[in-house]
C-alpha cells in the first residue's frame, strides 16, 4: 500500500514576488526574472540553471520572510562560484600518440569547510555539468552536519578501454595542475564517476611526489594508506539507510520489499548488497548496454559475480544475463519493471517523465536518487504530486561524502577507526539528514524531502555567510 504523501505543487512554487530596498528604491524580483538574472551571468548550461532553479523554488518563501537574505544578497552570492578552474590535460598513450583533455575544478562554497567534492572522468564532462554538481554538492555537504564547503571536478576523459599505464599518465598530468589548488586545508577532491580506488592512487601518488608531503588532501585512498574503512560502500549503503528512514515515518519497511537499481558501478553494488542484507529482493542492474532483469532477486553470490565482473574484469552487465540466463533488455533502462522501490544509481536524467509515469503505474512506493539528480524536474514533479516518496540525491546519496569527512577526520588525527564505529557513524549522519529534511519538509499533505533537503541545506550555509561578512 502506497503511503499517503501527496503533495501539492502549489505548495513548492510560491509565486510571491520578493520585495527589497536597494539604493533607496525598491526592487522587486520574481523566481523567473532572478533565475534570467542566473541565465545572463551562466549562458548555455541548463544543468545548472536546472538545479539553482530547484533550490530557489523551495526556498523562496523562506526567503521572502527572512529580509537578512535578501539585504544580504544570498541569493545571487550563492549562485556564484568562488572560483573556477579549467585546465589542459595533455598525456600520452600506449602508442606514443599526445592526446590533449580539459580538466576542471568548480569551488562553489567555503563557508562552513574547506571545498569539498569528488572528481569524475567521463566524455559528458563539461563546465555547466561540473557547476551543477559542486553547486548541489555545496547543499548536500551542508546536510551531512560536517565541517565541509562544496566543490566538484572532473575531466573529459574515458577510462573505459584505456590500460592502467595510460590511466596512470593521465592522472599523472591532470594533478600536475591541480595541486596548486588543493590541499587539507583548502580543498579536498575524492573519487566519482570514472574514478575508483586505482584513480585515487595513481593522483594521490602524483600530489605527493609533487608536494613532498603525505597528508589527507584526497580521500577515498586505500586502506592501507590512509583510507576510510566502509568508503567504497558509504554512498550505496547510505541510500538504503535513507530508504529506511523514510519507509519507517510512514510505517512501512524495506524488509519484504521489490528493489529496482540502475548502474552496476560502486553506488549500484553496494545499495544491492545493504537492501539485500535488510531483507528486499533487488531484480535489476544496468549499465549503458542495457539492463538485466533477475525475478528471483540477485543473491550474494550473484552479487560477487557483478562485482568481479565489474570492478575487475571491466566487462558488461549483459554477461550477467548470460551467465545467469535472465532476462536482458537491450538499450533499456529498469523503469518499465514493477517494483516497489527504485534506486537511481547510474547519472543525471535517467529517469524522464515517460519513465517516472511507467513507475507510478506499476505501484512503485519510494524512490532515492543514489546518483546526482538522475530524475528530471518533470519526474520528481510527478513523484511529488502522485504520493510517492522521493528522496533526492543531496539527502539521500551523501553517504559517501560524509564518510570522506570521517576520513579527513582520522587522517587529521592520524588514526584508522574500525568499520563498525565508521558504519555506526554513518547511519547517524544519515538519520540526522532524513530527520532535517522532515522537519523542514512538512507540508499538509505529508513530508516533501525535496523542499526540506534544499531549506535545510541553505540555511546553514546562509547564515553562515551571513555571520563571516560580505566574503
Amino acid at each position: 500500500m502506497r503511503p499517503e504523501n501527496k503533495i501539492n505543487s502549489k505548495e513548492d512554487i510560491n509565486p510571491t514576488v520578493i520585495t527589497y530596498k536597494q539604493n533607496g528604491d525598491d526592487t522587486y524580483i520574481s523566481i523567473d526574472t532572478f533565475m534570467e538574472s542566473v541565465k545572463m551571468r551562466n549562458p548555455g548550461e541548463p544543468e545548472f540553471h536546472e538545479a539553482v532553479r530547484e533550490v530557489v523554488e523551495s526556498i523562496w518563501e523562506l526567503i521572502h520572510q527572512q529580509p537578512k537574505y535578501i539585504e544580504g544578497n544570498i541569493l545571487k552570492r550563492m549562485t556564484e562560484p568562488e572560483r573556477m578552474l579549467m585546465f589542459r590535460v595533455p598525456w600520452v598513450n600506449d602508442q606514443g600518440n599526445i592526446r590533449v583533455n580539459r580538466g576542471y575544478r568548480v569551488d562553489f562554497s567555503s563557508t562552513i569547510g574547506p571545498y569539498k567534492g569528488g572528481l569524475r572522468f567521463h566524455p559528458s564532462v563539461n563546465l555547466d555539468i561540473v557547476k551543477f554538481l559542486s553547486f548541489e554538492q555545496t547543499l548536500k555537504n551542508s546536510l551531512t552536519t560536517l565541517p565541509m564547503g562544496g566543490a566538484k571536478g572532473g575531466a573529459n576523459f574515458d577510462v573505459k578501454g584505456k590500460s592502467d599505464m595510460e590511466v596512470m599518465r593521465f592522472c599523472q598530468s591532470f594533478m600536475n595542475e591541480l595541486y596548486r589548488h588543493i590541499g587539507e586545508k583548502t580543498d579536498i577532491p575524492a573519487g566519482d564517476i570514472g574514478v575508483g580506488e586505482r584513480e585515487i592512487g595513481y593522483l594521490f601518488g602524483q600530489y605527493k611526489r609533487l608536494k613532498n608531503e603525505f597528508d589527507g588532501t584526497i580521500t577515498g585512498k586505500g586502506i592501507s594508506w590512509g583510507g576510510s574503512r566502509l568508503r567504497s560502500e558509504a554512498t550505496g549503503y547510505g541510500v538504503v539507510y535513507f530508504v529506511q528512514e523514510m519507509l519507517q515515518n510512514y510505517g512501512e519497511k524495506l524488509e519484504g520489499k521489490t528493489v529496482s537499481i540502475s548502474g552496476s558501478g560502486n553506488v549500484a553494488q553496494y545499495a544491492a548488497e545493504k537492501a539485500r542484507q535488510q531483507g528486499a529482493k533487488v531484480i535489476t542492474l544496468s549499465d549503458t548496454g542495457g539492463t538485466i532483469y533477475d525475478p528471483d532477486g540477485i543473491d550474494e553470490n550473484k552479487l560477487q559475480y557483478v562485482m568481479h565482473l565489474k570492478n575487475d574484469e571491466r566487462g558488461r552487465i549483459k554477461e550477467y544475463a548470460l551467465r545467469y540466463d535472465v532476462e536482458y533488455l537491450e538499450n533499456q533502462n529498469p523503469w518499465s519493471i514493477k517494483c516497489d522501490i527504485a534506486l537511481p544509481c547510474a547519472t543525471e536524467n535517467e529517469i524522464s517523465a515517460s519513465d517516472a509515469s511507467m513507475l507510478i503505474s506499476n505501484g512503485c512506493l519510494c524512490v532515492a536518487e543514489g546518483a546526482n539528480k538522475p530524475c528530471t524536474s518533470d519526474a520528481v514533479k510527478l513523484f511529488l504530486n502522485n504520493g510517492i516518496l522521493f528522496g533526492p540525491g543531496k539527502a539521500a546519496n551523501a553517504g559517501g561524502v560524509a564518510v570522506s569527512g570521517l576520513e579527513m577526520s582520522q587522517n587529521g588525527m592520524r588514526i584508522q577507526w574500525p568499520r563498525e564505529k565508521v558504519e555506526k557513524k554513518l547511519q547517524e549522519i544519515m538519520k540526522d539528514i532524513h530527520d532535517n529534511c522532515v522537519n523542514y519538509g512538512k507540508t499538509e499533505n505529508g513530508i516533501n524531502y525535496l523542499r526540506g533537503a534544499n531549506i535545510a541545506g541553505f540555511i546553514k550555509v546562509a547564515d553562515a555567510m551571513l555571520q563571516q561578512g560580505v566574503v
